[in-house]
């Protein structure tokens, strides 16, 4: 599986798309585009490298990370595959983008596919297992690939830190929980591909990272 990254928007989503090297068949996580530039990136990417898009999937459905979800389905027919606890941060992402001075491009896009705890998302040769990971949102999922040894975590963990636990559907106690039972124990040399900002390892969050002590 090759992985890459791109930050999109004000607020610096990760966006992912992850494809298989052979088959070519590609997933995009988290489609954060929201200027015109950032969606002839994302596009021209896929065009550039002959991917096939076949999925389009949210760690959860915070406005930030599905602000790109309506170019993906005006382009590629796709509609976003996510958890059905957040479906009301969907319905509510055009009030509250704009409750943070922000102007949600677009439409939203219903979810097309609902995804549990321990789904499998398959394109080519290449398998991401669903983790239900709420506590950031109740929602929340992590995207775990065993055979290739990485994981990504939208806001549940990141490089030295955790999500934020504030917002509506939002639970401290839950989030910790979460990533005890879900995410430490994955192997530690297991790369994290965060929501935002850089990635890491689950070792080191496991060692270092002072919120899971």
């Amino acid at each position: 599986m090759h992985v890459e990254r791109f930050e999109f928007n004000m607020l610096g989503v990760n966006t992912y798309v992850a494809f298989d090297e052979t088959t070519r068949e590609a997933v995009v996580i988290d489609a954060g585009c929201y200027y015109e530039r950032e969606r002839n990136i994302l596009e021209n990417y896929l065009t550039e490298n002959n991917l096939k898009l076949i999925h389009l999937l949210n760690t959860h459905l915070h406005f930030d990370h599905i602000f790109g979800n309506g170019f993906v389905y005006a382009r590629y027919g796709l509609k976003p595959e996510a958890n059905a606890g957040d479906e009301d941060w969907l319905k509510g992402a055009v009030e509250r983008t704009r409750m943070f001075g922000l102007v949600f491009p677009g439409e939203t896009v219903e979810i097309g596919s609902y995804l549990q705890d321990g789904d499998i998302v398959r394109f080519g040769n290449c398998e991401l297992h669903c983790l239900s990971v709420p506590g950031h949102s109740r929602g929340s999922l992590a995207f775990y690939a065993p055979k290739d040894q990485v994981v990504f975590t939208g806001d549940a963990l990141f490089f030295g830190s955790i999500g934020r636990t504030d917002l509506p559907g939002g639970n401290y106690d839950e989030l910790i929980d979460s990533l005890h039972e879900k995410l430490l124990v994955l192997p530690e040399d297991t790369i994290v591909y965060p929501g935002h900002g850089e990635a890491t390892t689950i070792g080191h969050e496991k060692h270092y990272n002072y919120y899971l002590a």
